[in-house]
């Protein structure tokens, strides 16, 4: 088997590289420092992400016809690990070019996709995704948000939380609950809403974890055409396992880490603290994290390059993935802990944030666990 890189790949990672060398500017770490969700780099991205459209980096996976350029499997994950290496400058944007795009494609009307895509193609558009709820939490198949149809129009009520980007998103991909409880998945619906609809309202939720990160959101009354639905009712969690797979697999959270450990340890080295041979130990340990983080994502990549859907592959993946995070944070907070005071380690403090949150989005670690156990162990499922 052979894990190394084409020539072409090379230099396409390579033209990456160079392409943000030349457009990051010198105080892109103190504009990063708190995430993407930060309104800071959200209006970068804003003038960023068009950049980069031009320059033919910001959906080359998608269709020629919808603004992309055809490009491979393996183009789309180059372009996120330096995009993630370097504390993800596309901001929010990255969604939209990694699973709700392609989602689009898949399971939207003709109408849907003349609206939405091409905004996102040319990097203008801001999104969020209301999935979690106060008494559901990231238990999807619970949601209790009800969308109540009346006529040509549906009413929406409920609560979401941990919303990222809702501040500044303009639509909402939205989970909403048609029928009874007791219906589970097959009562799901999913609603394109603009966040402007009356009857919304936005609260931040402060946290340690970056700035414009998480919200609550509430809908009251919020009507909308039933032309927002995407797909039909009942094929709500289809698109689901769709769209979160592409997420999964779409934050090569791996290439910051391990870009952030190797600043760390030539710290240490400067510093003359890297010949203890328990600190040798212990970055060698978080780098072998890494490293497995990347090649389960890599696996992923591959069957995704041969057509192949991956199953729970993307649980494995998103469980070594946070891995990863927590084995570079716990050997920062271990042996640099100054980074934790004042603002001299910006990177540092980025990751830091963006570890504690690797475990909560894209389904909580202890749900990638359960998946993994009942679709790679095939072991039963626990009373609920």
């Amino acid at each position: 088997m052979d894990f190394d890189w084409s020539d072409d790949n090379r230099r396409y990672r390579a033209r990456v590289r160079h392409f943000l060398e030349q457009e990051l500017p010198a105080e892109w770490p103190e504009i990063a420092r708190h995430g993407p969700g930060s309104k800071e780099q959200t209006e970068f991205s804003l003038d960023f992400c068009p950049k980069l459209a031009e320059a033919g980096f910001l959906v080359p996976h998608w269709p020629e016809a919808l603004g992309g350029a055809n490009g491979t499997a393996w183009e789309h994950l180059i372009l996120g690990e330096e995009m993630w290496a370097v504390g993800e400058p596309r901001g929010g944007q990255y969604m939209n070019v990694n699973w709700i795009g392609p989602t689009l494609m898949r399971y939207g009307s003709e109408a849907q996709k003349d609206r939405y895509l091409p905004p996102m193609a040319a990097g203008k558009a801001i999104w969020c995704q209301g999935f979690s709820e106060p008494n559901a939490g990231s238990d999807l198949a619970s949601l209790r948000t009800r969308a109540e149809r009346d006529g040509d129009h549906y009413v929406i009520n409920g609560t979401k939380i941990w919303t990222s980007y809702a501040s500044l998103a303009e639509t909402c991909f939205l989970l909403v609950r048609t029928g009874p409880l007791s219906a589970g998945k097959s009562a799901i619906a999913i609603l394109l809403v603009p966040m402007d609809t009356p009857g919304i309202e936005v609260r931040a939720i402060p946290s340690l974890v970056g700035h414009g990160d998480i919200h609550e959101v509430f809908f009251t009354d919020v009507r909308v055409p039933v032309s927002t639905r995407l797909g039909e009712e009942g094929q709500a969690w289809e698109i689901i396992n769709y769209s979160l797979t592409n997420e999964r697999v779409g934050i090569p959270r791996y290439a910051m880490s391990s870009r952030v450990l190797g600043h760390i340890v030539a710290d240490l080295k400067r510093q003359d603290r890297f010949n203890d041979g328990v600190v040798r130990m212990r970055a060698g340990e978080a780098a072998a994290a890494c490293e497995a983080a990347r090649l389960l994502v890599y696996r992923l990549v591959d069957m995704r390059a041969r057509g192949q859907t991956p199953g729970p592959d993307a649980s494995l993946a998103r469980v070594a993935t946070v891995a990863a995070d927590n084995a570079v944070l716990d050997f920062a907070l271990d042996f640099l802990p100054e980074f934790t005071t004042g603002n001299v380690y910006p990177e540092y403090l980025a990751h830091h944030e963006r570890a504690i949150v690797a475990g909560i989005a894209s389904g909580a670690t202890e749900i990638q666990l359960n998946l993994i156990a009942q679709r790679h162990l095939e072991l039963p499922r626990g009373p609920r």
